[in-house]
């Protein structure tokens, strides 16, 4: 009766809510690990600049590889308490970094806004968004379930548990500088793993504040830890998190040639690893397709965080007998619907998006669209970067006319740009919509059943949404086949990327 007491006070005392405000303006500009601020062994620290200004918000620390080693140590170390501890437990601490984060969404907002260039409408929908997966995986913490099998033999019982795998390594892009690491986090730490997360050179300072709700929260030291850098060490930095004997796995969002790089450096040690890597998404519009209703898609799936997400749709099949018609509709929506978030902005009945993220982006858009428009592509809108608008500002645009040998055809653009191609018939949409390496997202618009049922199993990729522009959750399977990536975020498939399944032979 004593310890059912003991236990019950210590869940009271672990649910109380705990109420902190993260300070925007007095915001820590330092790493966080085993639980303390640290600016590193060398003092070292980089700029972090707003992208609708190219102003800089501040300083934060530069970690060189003692320092995340440091880091590493922390977070093995740690292991060795997190993991024993019972799943409601972990289940209780999650919830606690969720309502932190919670009571903090307005700061957090206001972060993504200033270093990400995000409308903030859009930034509180990623925090909205990205704090579900912690309130997701603090309840699915408790479900981490093994198996009993049928018995092989008269004397002996077998049973499959699940283990956490150790030490994660989370290395997250700046495109969603919050809802990348709580999709990762949220599943490791339920799972029993510890983490060292690096965050986006562009976005430290959102994983920073992720960082000081976690501690308010009274996550233990070295369960969460973040170790920022700049990009000079940013290569060698990951080359650690991949190698080092006491991180167990790996997961990774961002582009596909770095995570060729990651996958490299996971061989030698035959690393446990997730990937999360580049799309080039088809939106294909049938002729029985809802016009209208393929419009708010087609501007949802691409104009998200002004075309900078890894499911955004890329190219745009369109079928002939309505190609004209929809093009025109959906260029007419986009010159009235889709404007830049800027203080003298109307914001009513608007699709508002930001800058692109930096120069290196505007830059590829720019080529892209460049090379198009040499080879004979067709402008409807856009076309050129908004100059006078902000150095990182790129028109929307919509292109026709596009042809295989143009880079847009192939190639993942990140950009506000819709490129138009036609079709003829269901078999050329799929073998246009399959001609690519990646296969990570999918989005098409039609109203022929059988030809949904047909066309749903054909695509090439992890996931598709069916007259749906906007197809990602918290309980859903988020991943990719072919050079998309590997493994699963979110759902409980996600749990299992930061288990070992461990097979146990009981006999007499």
């Amino acid at each position: 009766n004593m310890l059912l007491g003991s236990s019950f006070n210590y869940l009271l005392q672990m649910l109380k809510r705990t109420y902190a405000t993260v300070d925007i303006k007095n915001l820590c500009n330092k790493s966080y690990v085993n639980g303390s601020w640290v600016d590193g062994c060398q003092k070292l620290t980089f700029d972090v600049r707003n992208p609708r200004n190219n102003e800089i918000i501040t300083e934060v620390a530069c970690l060189d590889l003692d320092d995340v080693d440091c880091a590493i140590n922390a977070a093995s170390e740690a292991f060795n308490n997190w993991k024993k501890l019972m799943p409601r437990e972990r289940s209780i601490y999650l919830r606690k970094w969720y309502e932190a984060i919670e009571d903090n969404k307005e700061e957090l907002c206001e972060i993504i806004h200033l270093e990400a260039g995000k409308p903030k409408t859009e930034a509180m929908a990623e925090v909205m968004y990205g704090n579900a997966f912690v309130e997701w995986f603090s309840e699915e913490a408790r479900r981490c379930y093994g198996e009993v099998v049928g018995s092989i033999a008269p004397n002996k019982e077998v049973m499959h548990i699940k283990q956490p795998v150790g030490v994660a390594s989370l290395i997250t892009p700046w495109n969603f500088p919050l809802a990348m690491i709580t999709r990762k986090a949220g599943a490791a730490l339920a799972a029993g793993c510890t983490v060292v997360i690096k965050p986006a050179e562009d976005t430290p300072l959102t994983a920073i504040a992720l960082a000081q709700c976690a501690h308010v929260a009274g996550i233990p030291k070295g369960v969460v830890n973040v170790v920022t850098c700049d990009r000079k060490y940013a290569p060698s930095v990951g080359k650690l998190l991949c190698q080092s004997p006491k991180v167990g796995v790996i997961t990774f969002t961002g582009s596909t040639i770095v995570g060729k790089e990651l996958y490299k450096n996971c061989a030698s040690a035959i690393k446990r690893l997730c990937l999360e890597l580049g799309g080039n998404a088809p939106f294909i519009v049938f002729k029985t397709a809802n016009i209208d209703q393929a419009i708010n898609g087609a501007v949802a799936a691409k104009f998200r965080n002004a075309g900078q997400t890894c499911i955004s749709a890329n190219r745009f099949l369109i079928e002939d007998e309505i190609f004209d018609d929809f093009v025109s509709r959906l260029t007419n929506y986009i010159k009235h619907k889709v404007h830049f978030d800027l203080p003298t902005c109307d914001v009513g009945g608007k699709f508002l998006i930001g800058p692109l993220i930096n120069e290196a982006q505007l830059t590829k858009v720019y080529n892209i669209v460049k090379d198009a428009i040499t080879k004979g592509a067709r402008v409807h809108c856009g076309g050129s970067a908004a100059l006078d608008v902000g150095n990182l500002y790129f028109q929307p645009t919509v292109l026709s006319d596009i042809k295989p040998e143009m880079v847009c055809y192939h190639e993942e653009i990140f950009g506000p740009v819709v490129t138009c191609i036609k079709f003829s018939g269901e078999d050329e949409a799929l073998k246009i919509a399959n001609s690519t390496n990646s296969g990570l997202a999918g989005y098409f618009y039609s109203k022929d059943v059988q030809q949904i049922f047909r066309v749903s199993k054909a695509l090439e990729v992890g996931m598709v949404g069916i007259n749906e522009g906007a197809i990602s959750a918290p309980e859903a399977a988020f991943g990719g086949v072919k050079q998309s990536g590997l493994g699963r975020e979110g759902s409980h498939y996600g749990l299992e990327e930061f288990l070992n399944i461990k097979y146990i032979c009981f006999g007499d």
